[in-house]
């Protein structure tokens, strides 16, 4: 029953709202990359940082919400970690997806202010086309290689509840 329980309190904690994680990262992303540009002196705004008059908006793809949510899904969906590892596990892949996307703002800010906005496209479109995603995913197999994660998100879940159902018991 302590299984179920798990699961139960794993498949609650999904529903963690995006809106409040955008909530939370914007304005740490928002500062961080104002303090790691400070030799351009960026006025914040809101949600933009405004460098030689031109305006940076970031917007929640900007702020990668979807990548921390992704992250928080495969270490909620996979069966059989201790509370402490996952705890861990979401707190440094948190941090490596915060550090990434941190260095992705400043490199892209830099290119826009001292070599134009073509550099600062082709740039972006390689960061949001090619490894945004990958990054991700690599993120959660370095964290399943250190921690030794022998599960797989959803499907030893799935195995365990069909194990343990009534279908299972009438087919003997």
């Amino acid at each position: 029953m302590k299984y179920h329980q798990g699961l139960i309190i794993r498949l609650v904690l999904l529903f963690l709202p995006a809106a409040l994680l955008s909530f939370i990262l914007t304005p740490l992303t928002v500062y961080a990359v104002k303090y790691l540009l400070f030799a351009y002196a960026p006025v914040v705004t809101d949600r933009s940082l405004v460098i030689n008059n031109i305006g940076f908006n970031f917007v929640e793809a900007c702020i990668a919400t979807y990548a921390y949510l992704f992250l928080w899904y495969l270490c909620l969906l996979t069966k059989g970690i201790k509370l402490i590892t996952r705890t861990k596990i979401i707190v440094y892949g948190f941090l490596l997806i915060f550090l990434m996307n941190i260095f992705r703002i400043v490199l892209l800010i830099i290119l826009g202010v001292d070599y134009g906005f073509y550099w600062f496209n082709v740039v972006h479109l390689f960061f949001w086309k090619f490894l945004s995603g990958v990054y991700v995913a690599l993120v959660w197999i370095f964290l399943v290689k250190i921690y030794n994660i022998k599960g797989i998100p959803v499907y030893d879940d799935l195995k365990t509840l069909y194990k343990d159902s009534l279908f299972r018991k009438h087919r003997r």
